[in-house]
C-alpha cells in the first residue's frame, strides 16, 4: 500500500514506501532474520518434530542413541510412559527417558 496525503489545493501527493529512510534501514534486518528463519530455524523444528515423532513411535528391538552416547536396543515401551526399558549388553537392562534418545536407528542399520 502507498501512503498518499494532500496539498493545499487539493492535489494528491503520492509517497513512495521505499524512498523512506527509516524503511531501508531495517530492511537488511529484517531480510536476515527471515533467511535465519527459512536456513536454520524452519528446518529444526522439522527434525525435532521427526525425533519426537520417532519417541513415541518406539517398538521392541529398536535400536537407539542415548544423549550420553549409549547404543541399545528397546526391550519394553508403555504407553503413556517416559520410560523404556533398554538392554545396552546381554543381560543388561536399564531404564531410560525417551526425551534422552537423540536416535533411533532401523532393526538393520548396525551402530
Amino acid at each position: 500500500m502507498v501512503p498518499s496525503r494532500f496539498t493545499q489545493d487539493g492535489t494528491l501527493i503520492m509517497q513512495n514506501v521505499f524512498a523512506n529512510p527509516q524503511f531501508i534501514q531495517f530492511a537488511p534486518m529484517v531480510l536476515i532474520f527471515v533467511v535465519m528463519y527459512f536456513l536454520l530455524i524452519r528446518p529444526q523444528q522439522a527434525r525435532q518434530r521427526k525425533l519426537k515423532e520417532e519417541q513415541n513411535s518406539l517398538r521392541r528391538g529398536d535400536r537407539i542413541v542415548t544423549a550420553g552416547g549409549v547404543i541399545g536396543v528397546v526391550q519394553a515401551t508403555r504407553e503413556g510412559s517416559d520410560e523404556v526399558d533398554v538392554e545396552i549388553a546381554q543381560g543388561v537392562r536399564v531404564k531410560i527417558v525417551r526425551s534422552t534418545i537423540t536416535t533411533v536407528l532401523s532393526r538393520e542399520q548396525k551402530a
